[in-house]
């Protein structure tokens, strides 16, 4: 008898996305000729950019001459794409990061999740409320003890420093789902009271792209100290639309460190290090020049204009919802919008939009507890699509 992970049993049976995916799957059957609008799932919708495309053929052709073909790649990512990120990403606002601090991979997901597997079962986790499933999900999936904290509208949605101690912190900002984000000096606070508590944080940056408000920090290391204590993951997929190539990037910073069982200082870089070289053998090629495309002078353009884009269905999207009367936070910073529900509770208002008006949204009670009388809405659309979304929300019973 082969005994199982019983961490998997304390999951809720399906996935989120995986079930509203079943759900309209289900409707697309009982009416396959209705057209059901998205603003679900946080899915591109605009191509990637030209130059991506361009970069991708030409690496595909050099691919095809045993001159220039590459097989297995640097573990931890290509230094063409590794200067790129540190130099735009960070030292061009004043950060010094290093390129042996920064590890390529295929996306904020798999990094996020991964990560956990360098500390000790029997730490305690910090993990908002509501919060994006899978830091949830893989710490349970590892058997964790996790501390849930509150985000709520009368905090603005921003997790209160809690009075006890927590190991391992996971941040999001720009947030998923709330669509808010951390200004800085809240995010100081987090940043002392993970050296007061030797704590790491975890600081999910893969929308950095659509802050506007310059006074909001993008990355949790323009905070002092912020290096001694936080791990932060990125990702290309929203901001490029590499959604469908996966690419991201985690950086890992050698001041930091985790502790022994004795109490003897770790590396958590070099931890990290060694976890990637065993069980990844990294981004390949063609997707890593894609990548490194977008630090181009016509890359940014571009990537600008597709951020623009879907920013402006946010706009849209939010002035027409609060016209009809709702209360709704995020879509200025962030490709998120979090709508409070006027009746009834987050899964009905979702059923009815989809059974009446064959439109999806996210429910928010899928991200936790505190979602409850919440739904989510992405700007993730074509600009078509978000019409005839405000068209229809104006003639359904909500």
């Amino acid at each position: 008898m082969v005994e199982i992970n019983s961490g998997y049993l304390d999951l809720v049976p399906n996935y989120l996305f995986k079930d509203i995916a079943d759900k309209v799957k289900a409707l697309k059957s009982s009416f396959p000729k209705a057209e059901i609008i998205s603003l679900g799932i946080g899915d591109v919708t605009q191509p990637l950019p030209k130059v991506c495309i361009l970069a991708m053929q030409n690496a595909a052709a050099e691919m095809g001459k045993i001159e220039t073909m590459r097989g297995y790649g640097p573990d931890f990512g290509y230094p063409f794409l590794i200067q790129k990120i540190q130099k735009n990403d960070y030292q061009d606002v004043g950060i010094n990061i290093q390129e042996d601090e920064i590890f390529v991979s295929d996306g904020s997901k798999c990094d996020i999740s991964n990560i956990q597997e360098i500390f000790a079962k029997n730490i305690k986790v910090g993990i908002t409320n509501p919060v994006y499933p899978v830091y949830r999900d893989s710490n349970i999936m590892a058997g964790r003890e996790i501390s849930f904290l509150p985000c709520r509208e009368e905090n603005n949605f921003v997790p209160e420093i809690p009075e006890e101690k927590l190991d391992v912190i996971y941040l999001c900002s720009p947030n998923n789902p709330t669509g808010t984000v951390f200004t800085k000096d809240e995010l100081s606070k987090w940043v002392e009271y993970a050296k007061q508590n030797k704590s790491v944080i975890i600081f999910d940056s893969a929308y950095k792209e659509y802050i506007t408000n310059p006074e909001l920090p993008k990355s949790i290391y323009e905070i002092s100290g912020a290096k001694e204590v936080a791990i932060e993951s990125r990702s290309f997929s929203k901001t490029a639309g590499f959604t469908g190539l996966r690419c991201g990037y985690m950086v890992v910073p050698k001041g930091l460190n985790g502790y022994t069982e004795n109490g003897e200082k770790i590396s958590l870089n070099k931890m990290w290090a060694r976890r990637m070289a065993t069980k990844f053998n990294g981004v390949s090629y063609v997707t890593q020049r894609a990548a490194e495309a977008i630090f181009s002078l016509e890359g940014k353009k571009q990537v600008s204009e597709i951020i623009t884009y879907y920013m402006n269905n946010a706009k849209i999207l939010k002035q027409a919802l609060e016209k009809m009367g709702y209360t709704v936070f995020g879509g200025e910073n962030a490709p998120y919008l979090w709508l409070k529900v006027k009746n009834g509770s987050s899964q009905e208002f979702f059923s009815k939009l989809l059974n009446q008006a064959f439109l999806v949204c996210t429910p928010g009670s899928g991200f936790g507890s505190e979602g409850e009388g919440y739904i989510r809405f992405t700007a993730f659309a074509t600009r078509e699509n978000t019409m005839k979304a405000i068209e229809r929300l104006e003639k359904v019973k909500l």
